[in-house]
């Protein structure tokens, strides 16, 4: 098996995840759980989900389908389609697999993972994590990492426009 295919092979459709992840639980992996769009890959986006992998044994990615980042975002984004964001956060060694979902809130993906910790950034109050009650109702926990100063795909597009 090629590199390329095994970078492919942690971009995981429904049915595959529930296969790993009937696997992962019964080894007792504990599983990490983070999601957003990562429209433009950065250091503090490296930062962020290294620190995220190292609270569990598995880190597992919710990736914003393109059309729910247009809703988030705005008619502009995402920059880059989501084969191509998915390709890159699952090239990371730290990330076991990343799973596109299409709703505006990864809330049914939280639900079929039930990880061991949610994670997002230290923006968001615990309790307004999406996903939160359903990690409390499982006993796992909710983790914030605080965000590297300077490094957002929002100031990187306006750097990108302002040397145009």
């Amino acid at each position: 098996m090629s590199r390329l295919e095994k970078i492919e092979g942690k971009i995981l459709n429904p049915d595959e995840l529930n296969l790993k992840l009937s696997f992962w639980k019964f080894k007792n992996c504990k599983i990490v759980f983070t999601n957003g769009c990562f429209d433009i890959l950065h250091r503090g986006h490296i930062e962020y989900l290294a620190k995220a992998a190292d609270l569990g044994d598995l880190l597992i990615i919710g990736l914003n389908t393109d059309s729910s980042v247009v809703r988030l975002k705005g008619a502009e984004r995402p920059i880059q389609d989501e084969k191509s964001r998915a390709l890159q956060l699952a090239s990371l060694g730290f990330v076991s697999a990343v799973v596109l979902f299409e709703e505006d809130t990864p809330y049914n993906l939280i639900k079929t993972i039930n990880p061991d910790f949610l994670v997002k950034g230290s923006d968001y109050k615990p309790e307004d994590i999406v996903g939160y009650d359903i990690i409390k109702k499982n006993g796992g926990e909710i983790c914030t990492i605080d965000f590297v100063e300077g490094y957002s795909t929002s100031n990187l597009i306006e750097k990108i426009k302002k040397n145009l």
